[in-house]
C-alpha cells in the first residue's frame, strides 16, 4: 500500500504491544499538518539551499520564534550566498547581535566566503562535502544534504531526539543514547521524501511529542510509542544530572562623554564573544577583587559602582558582573584600542546580550543622548 508517496510496512506487533512506526503515517501527517515557515519550500518547489543552511545554522540553540526576524533580515539584506560572502564580517556581526553564540556568525560568514570562492557559489549536495564548510557539523550537514538535496542522510537535532527516544523507550541517558537513536532513526528511513520525512519528524517533536504535556492523542505514531504504553513519555529522553559551570565574576566600565558618546571596543577575533562590541571590561574569574577591579578601568576618571549586578548564563558558566559608570568632557580621547560611539548609534553596534544588559543596567537605554 503507499500512502504520501511511500510504500507503508505491513503492520507488526512488538513484544510490548506495539506497532512498527509506519513512515508513511507520518508522512501523510506531515502533507496536512506541516508548519509553514519562512525557509521551508512550499509543497511541490524544491527548497533552496542558501535558505535551509541560513535558518540550520541561525536555529543552532535557538528557537525558530526567535531567530524568525532574524532570518527575515538577513535574507532582506543578503538575498544569496555571494551578498553575504561580500559583506564585511563586522555588518554580519551587527546583524546577529542579540542571538547570541556568536562563533555562528563568524562561521557563517566564513563559510559563505568558502562556498562563493571555491565552490563557484553552489553548496556541494553530499552530506560528505557540506561537512568540510565552515560551521557546518554532523547534524547541519545532514539536514541540508536531506532537506535541500533529498540525499538519504539521518539528522537528529533536538525534536527528532524525543521523538526516537519516545518512541523506541531508549533507556540510555543522553548524550550516550546518541548512538541508539541515530540508528534507530536511520532504521525508520523511508525509500523516498528525505527531507520531508525529516521535517515531518522535527515537526512532530516541536507541535505534538513536546518535552512536557505531549498530545500523544492526536500522534500520528501513537499505537507505535512504547513509552506511551508505559505511560512515561516525559520522563524521556533520559538525561545525565547536569554539571553547573563555576560562577566567574566581572567589571564592566561604562563612560559617557558630555557630548553624548560612550566608549566601545571589538572583543579580540577569537574566543567567547569573538569580534564583538563591548564597553571595557574585566577577564572574567572566579574570584571577586573589589578593590583591585579599578586598576582595569580603562582611563581615569571619577567612577561611580551601580547597586546590583549583571547576570548572564553562558553554556558553561554562570556569570555575575558588577558595572562602574563615570561621565569625561567632551572631546576626550579614546584609549588605544577603543572608540566613541554615540549613544544614538550603539543600538546598532554588535552587542551581544551581555553588554545589552550591561548598557541597560546602566541607565543608557533611557539617556537623554539616546535617540
Amino acid at each position: 500500500m503507499t500512502v504520501a508517496g511511500v510504500t507503508t510496512r505491513k503492520k507488526r506487533a512488538a513484544p510490548d504491544g506495539t506497532l512498527a512506526p509506519d513512515p508513511g503515517a507520518l508522512l501523510a501527517w506531515y502533507d496536512r499538518h506541516r508548519r509553514r515557515l519562512p525557509w521551508r519550500a512550499m509543497p511541490g518547489d524544491r527548497a533552496d539551499p542558501y535558505r535551509v543552511w541560513l535558518s540550520e545554522i541561525m536555529l543552532q540553540q535557538t528557537t525558530v520564534k526567535a531567530v524568525g526576524p532574524y532570518y527575515a533580515k538577513f535574507l532582506e539584506r543578503w538575498p544569496d550566498i555571494e551578498s553575504l560572502a561580500a559583506a564585511p564580517l563586522d555588518d554580519v556581526l551587527k546583524a546577529w547581535a542579540g542571538l547570541g553564540y556568536y562563533a555562528r556568525a563568524r562561521n557563517l560568514h566564513a563559510c559563505a566566503k568558502v562556498v562563493s570562492v571555491e565552490h563557484s557559489g553552489r553548496f556541494p549536495d553530499s552530506e560528505e562535502a557540506l561537512r568540510t564548510l565552515p560551521g557546518v557539523g554532523a547534524y547541519t550537514a545532514a539536514a541540508i544534504a536531506a532537506i535541500a538535496f533529498e540525499r538519504r542522510a539521518v539528522a537528529i537535532d533536538g525534536n527528532i531526539e524525543r521523538v526516537i527516544a519516545r518512541l523506541c523507550a531508549v533507556e540510555a541517558a543522553l548524550p550516550a543514547a546518541k548512538a541508539e537513536i541515530r540508528r534507530r532513526a536511520d532504521a525508520l528511513m523511508p525509500a523516498r521524501r528525505f527531507g520531508d520525512f525529516t521535517q515531518a519528524m522535527m515537526d512532530l517533536g516541536a507541535t505534538v511529542c513536546t518535552p512536557k504535556k505531549p498530545a500523544c492523542g492526536i500522534c500520528p505514531w501513537v499505537d507505535a510509542c512504547a513509552a506511551r504504553v508505559r505511560g512515561d513519555a516525559e520522563t524521556f529522553p533520559r538525561k545525565a544530572p547536569k554539571i553547573e559551570g563555576k560562577m566567574r565574576y566581572g567589571a564592566s566600565f561604562v563612560v559617557m562623554r558630555s557630548d553624548g558618546h560612550v566608549l566601545v571596543r571589538t572583543r579580540p577575533a577569537k574566543g567567547l564573544l569573538g569580534g564583538m562590541t563591548e564597553v571595557p571590561s574585566t577577564a572574567w574569574t572566579h574570584h571577586v577583587d573589589d578593590e583591585a577591579v579599578l586598576r582595569h578601568a580603562p582611563l581615569k576618571a571619577k567612577w561611580r559602582r551601580l547597586p546590583g549586578v549583571v547576570e548572564h548564563g553562558f553554556t558553561h558558566f554562570p556569570l555575575q558582573q558588577t558595572v562602574y559608570l563615570a561621565s569625561v568632557p567632551a572631546g576626550s580621547k579614546a584609549p588605544a584600542g577603543m572608540r566613541w560611539v554615540p549613544l544614538a548609534q550603539l543600538h546598532g553596534e554588535a552587542l551581544p546580550n551581555v553588554m545589552r544588559k550591561v548598557v541597560a543596567h546602566a541607565g543608557l537605554e533611557n539617556h537623554p543622548g539616546k535617540a
